[in-house]
């Protein structure tokens, strides 16, 4: 084995389905197979993570996908640059909303999501209080929410305001009246609905190409100082990614989601079978089978930073910053 430059490593990560593969690699025994003894760390927030992560605390971290063109462009009020080899999931967002609203503007499980849009649109410019979440300024969510009001009233989509929420929060924060809505990964949007207090009426797989929403990140000065050990955690997480894709038994791995708090309700192939097989079926197909990070995944998300965030950037600029997110192993 390549000779590692550190051994102790820490992870951070938010509670959600899509770190599952990292829980997986720990529980397996998959880090300790190419010598990482790993520890992982819930952190609170994405802002929170992203700090600890850029100022050294967190070797690496369960990322939102573009809060690396955010590093890079100096969104972030950071500037220290990130890098990703891996994806952890591609674009499985979901949009819902409080049931009382959708019964208040009879917005049905019939409507597509244009019609969704079409009642909260004509609500919002009737002046009716409406307040959405997303997860994080710079992510797959605020840019899918916005495009899902685009449907219909591109203004209403560039003023709303968004009240930004940790994915842990906002089904409480719904269930206390203080947001109507969300746009956030699973399970946040099964519970909603297993709680009877919100409805999914989109999906972001409808609302935009299919992007790499959560990456593994490091920061370019650690991948630089810790290339052995940078290439073993990939591995490591490669594996646990390609066991769930073909694991037939998902007990463990339930049993392990809800053992880590992500997981908070009763669901299983008795119980809420459909939700059950739904959130296993998301599980194995989170990334492709070459889970690789894409050139054109970043392009895509420095252009929804022009256009929502009013940003000012040549192409060429866009390629080459795209380019710094992404970090390739050479042979």
């Amino acid at each position: 084995m390549t000779d590692l430059e550190k051994t102790q490593i820490q992870i951070g990560y938010i509670p959600l389905l899509d770190c599952v593969a990292i829980l997986w690699a720990k529980q397996r025994g998959f880090f300790d197979e190419v010598g990482l003894d790993v520890s992982l760390v819930k952190e609170a927030s994405w802002a929170s993570l992203r700090d600890r992560l850029a100022f050294g605390f967190l070797d690496a971290a369960h990322c939102l996908s573009a809060m690396l063109p955010a590093a890079a462009l100096g969104e972030d009020q950071l500037g220290i640059p990130l890098q990703t080899a891996l994806v952890l999931s591609q674009n499985r967002a979901f949009i819902s909303l409080s049931q009382k609203l959708c019964f208040d503007l009879n917005i049905t499980t019939q409507d597509n999501m244009q019609e969704s849009a079409q009642k909260i649109v004509t609500a919002i410019l009737e002046q009716k209080p409406i307040q959405l979440a997303h997860v994080f300024k710079q992510s797959i969510h605020h840019y899918c929410l916005r495009e899902w009001l685009a449907l219909v009233d591109f203004d209403v989509a560039q003023n709303m305001k968004l009240v930004t929420l940790p994915p842990p929060y906002m089904v409480e924060a719904l269930s206390n009246h203080v947001i109507d809505g969300f746009c956030v990964g699973e399970p946040w949007n099964t519970q909603g609905e297993l709680f009877g207090v919100s409805q999914i009426v989109a999906s972001s797989q409808d609302i935009m190409p299919k992007v790499a929403d959560k990456v593994l990140a490091v920061t370019v000065d650690w991948a630089l100082q810790h290339p052995n050990t940078h290439r073993a955690l990939t591995q490591a997480i490669q594996k646990a990614q390609q066991e769930l894709k073909y694991l037939d038994d998902y007990t463990e791995v339930w049993q392990m989601l809800m053992d880590f708090n992500i997981v908070q309700f009763q669901c299983s192939n008795t119980v809420h079978v459909q939700k059950f097989h739904s959130i296993q079926n998301i599980i194995r197909n989170f990334v492709d089978e070459s889970p690789q990070p894409k050139l054109e995944d970043f392009k895509w998300l420095i252009q929804q930073m022009v256009k929502w965030d009013r940003l000012i950037i040549d192409e060429t600029h866009i390629e080459q910053m795209s380019q710094n997110c992404i970090l390739s192993f050479q042979a």
